[in-house]
């Protein structure tokens, strides 16, 4: 999927990724970061955002919550959104600001203690119940908690594993009850996917979500609620920025674009986002047909993968697909021409849409690409543990 991207805009990064696998300094199943292009990007987003009077919470679920990379990209967007609790645990050790928690997973009421002693900016609640639950503890600690109001989302625009939230036509009673709450304060309105690219073009557009959002906020504002934010996530990268300002937004919320890889980077090369990593594994078998099988872990099933660079020989195969409901212990590739020389060992590199966090890869963070000097600064697990 990002594979011409990165080729046209980041080919240092491929020549480090292949010769630090050559090495054996990283293992196949690698995910090889750019830390300086994820810092320029950062800083771009940074820049435009305060231009346009909008906000930032920046999400690292895609990059393996690399503490590295946390720190890098905090210098420019200093507040976080974490996306469940065990994010939200590493990005706070890394020194970044809590600025919304409960994004996608709800704080665990055991847990909610712990985390509003952050004194994050907002908590984002699903339910009344989980409006009482932060209530009870920020009171606790003494203090009354920003919430945001999770939308239920348009039907059809709700990804699975995702669903919850208050419905637009309960918006009003939800209020109502939450402005009884000693400890928590109404701070304003979210909802997932609030823009997204279209499939064909990668242009991003918003979403029926978007416009429950502002709809929910008008009636907050009705009920005498002020400055009330709108975080709008999901494609937030410096092409949706204006977009999200033009609409009525407050907050955007970066993933994808601090690594150049929204549907948009794929289609359009002239992104102001530079790619920022590449997958690195390694063939470890041939088929009796003559395809070769690279090593697995860290595919996604919505990754969209098109070919792998073998660069030892300059081969560009074509990458098979995979049922998502079968572990990808291998992928196997098209068969080359009978004359092509594929052999064991030799490196693959493929560069696609991914969630670092869900699979089971190494992550390799490497500095200096931007001064031509790569340095390799570290390897960590996929939840941002150093490796052993």
């Amino acid at each position: 999927m990002f594979l011409d991207s990165l080729l046209a805009r980041n080919p240092a990064l491929i020549d480090a990724a292949a010769d630090l696998h050559r090495r054996g300094a990283i293992p196949p199943d690698t995910y090889v970061m750019d830390l300086d292009a994820i810092e320029e990007n950062a800083a771009l987003l940074a820049a435009e955002a305060e231009r346009l009077g909008l906000s930032l919470w920046f999400v690292v679920k895609q990059l393996g919550r690399n503490p590295e990379l946390i720190k890098a990209i905090a210098r420019h967007i200093p507040k976080y959104a974490a996306i469940d609790p065990p994010e939200a645990r590493t990005l706070h050790a890394a020194g970044a600001q809590a600025g919304n928690l409960g994004h996608l997973v709800q704080i665990p009421h055991r847990a909610l203690p712990e985390m509003l002693a952050w004194r994050p900016e907002t908590v984002t609640v699903y339910d009344l119940a989980n409006a009482r639950a932060v209530s009870e503890a920020a009171g606790e600690l003494g203090r009354v908690q920003d919430l945001l109001i999770r939308l239920e989302g348009a039907p059809g625009s709700v990804y699975p594993g995702q669903e919850g939230g208050v419905p637009l036509t309960g918006v009003e009673e939800f209020a109502a009850a939450v402005e009884r709450l000693p400890g928590v304060r109404i701070a304003g309105v979210t909802a997932f996917p609030c823009v997204l690219c279209d499939p064909a073009t990668g242009l991003p557009a918003p979403t029926p979500n978007f416009e429950l959002a502002l709809k929910a906020r008008q009636i907050l504002a009705a009920r005498g609620h002020e400055d009330l934010k709108l975080s709008a996530p999901s494609a937030t990268s410096m092409a949706t920025l204006p977009l999200l300002a033009e609409l009525g937004a407050t907050h955007g919320e970066p993933g994808h674009s601090l690594t150049g890889t929204t549907p948009l980077h794929a289609r359009d090369l002239s992104q102001p986002e530079k790619p920022a990593y590449v997958y690195v594994t390694e063939v470890a078998h041939t088929l009796a047909d003559g395809r070769p099988a690279v090593f697995g872990g860290g595919f996604y099933a919505r990754s969209h993968i098109k070919s792998a660079l073998l660069p030892r020989t300059g081969l560009r195969l074509p990458v098979q697909d995979a049922p998502p409901e079968n572990i990808d212990y291998y992928r196997l590739l098209d068969a080359p021409e009978a004359v092509a020389d594929v052999r064991p060992g030799d490196t693959a590199l493929l560069a696609f849409r991914t969630q670092i966090f869900v699979t089971r890869s190494t992550v390799a963070v490497v500095s200096g690409l931007s001064a031509g000097a790569p340095r390799l600064v570290g390897l960590y697990d996929a939840q941002g543990k150093a490796a052993s």
